[in-house]
């Protein structure tokens, strides 16, 4: 008791108290695990691929017209110019690999048929397939949290009627239900935005299933009583306490299911649904090598295939990573 009363006294114990909460203490304990190590260091290194693309496929927007799109891969020595074809003087297709006999330092990773540096296509590829994925999981995570959280908070009538619909959604095969939303919408006429907005639709029945069952525990808690007794109306108890203490299991589960969006959306590209040529996207790529390439040019269908194998593996590590640390059960 005594060594309790001198740690309060100089406040050891509450900076110990404090070190084991907060992102600092969970990004501690993730960088402590070699495998969520390394999947943090996987979604970091694409994260930033993806950023990068997106800022320079976007320069003459942003620049309103100063700078033309794709200036940053044209002036540094590693990239070519992602959409551009080479006129047939200059153009090598199907060159391969820098590591075979017969490849260039100039293309580590080949060109494709069209004589397009693959390592750029491959680079630029990571800004459709992250950006849709961290979109539509952004879709599914705030319609799920707000069904979820009014559906577990009211309980009754509105649980019901909240519940029974997003499962009617969930009893529809979701690739079904998302090219058909894609061609509802788009007239005919794959269009990339429109699978943003299937895919996150899909995934709101997981994550409002998700967030109810945490919300059912956490209304009945004493502070929750508290608000009530307090005069707090209803939208600001599930805003300002509800969801909060709900989210944990919801983050782990979100970061997971940006792996999964990424494979649907190449499945969707591959499918011809997704992004359309010329735009570099790791689906598109597969479609097309595996359609005309397949047995003469193997390696174009390997390198977008293991770009969204190492992705979906990282944020599966990282996620894994991420739900062990905010486990207080798996504290030291």
């Amino acid at each position: 008791m005594a060594t309790t009363e001198s740690q309060l006294e100089d406040g050891s114990a509450g900076s110990t108290v404090e070190a084991r909460v907060g992102w600092r203490h969970t990004l501690k304990r993730i960088h402590a695990d070699a495998t969520a190590r390394f999947g943090l260091y996987v979604v970091a290194i694409v994260l930033f691929a993806a950023a990068f693309a997106a800022v320079d496929s976007n320069l003459s927007s942003l620049t309103f017209g100063t700078a033309s799109n794709y200036t940053f891969a044209e002036a540094l020595p590693i990239f070519d110019h992602p959409t551009r074809i080479p006129p047939p003087g200059e153009a090598n297709p199907n060159q391969p690999p820098a590591f075979l006999a017969e490849g260039s330092l100039a293309n580590p990773l080949g060109t494709d048929p069209q004589g397009r540096d693959y390592f750029t296509r491959v680079f630029y590829g990571s800004q459709v397939s992250v950006s849709v994925g961290l979109a539509s999981t952004a879709i599914g995570l705030g319609g799920g949290t707000i069904i979820g959280a009014v559906s577990g908070f009211y309980g009754g009538k509105i649980d019901d009627v909240l519940m029974r619909s997003v499962e009617t959604l969930y009893a529809i095969p979701p690739l079904v239900l998302i090219i058909v939303f894609i061609v509802f919408l788009s007239g005919g006429s794959p269009d990339i935005r429109y699978a943003v907005v299937g895919v996150g639709l899909t995934f709101v029945p997981v994550f409002a299933r998700i967030i109810r069952s945490e919300v059912l525990s956490v209304r009945e808690m004493d502070y929750i009583e508290a608000a009530r007794a307090a005069g707090v109306k209803d939208r600001h108890i599930i805003r300002r306490h509800v969801i909060p203490n709900s989210f944990a299991p919801v983050m782990v589960y979100a970061t997971l299911q940006i792996g999964v969006t990424i494979l649907i959306v190449a499945g969707l590209s591959f499918l011809g649904y997704g992004a359309q040529p010329p735009t570099p996207d790791w689906g598109e790529m597969l479609r097309i090598a595996h359609g005309r390439y397949m047995h003469s040019n193997i390696w174009l269908s390997i390198w977008p295939g293991l770009a969204i194998l190492v992705t979906i593996m990282g944020f599966n590590l990282f996620g894994d990573g991420l739900q062990d640390a905010l486990d207080p059960r798996l504290e030291d």
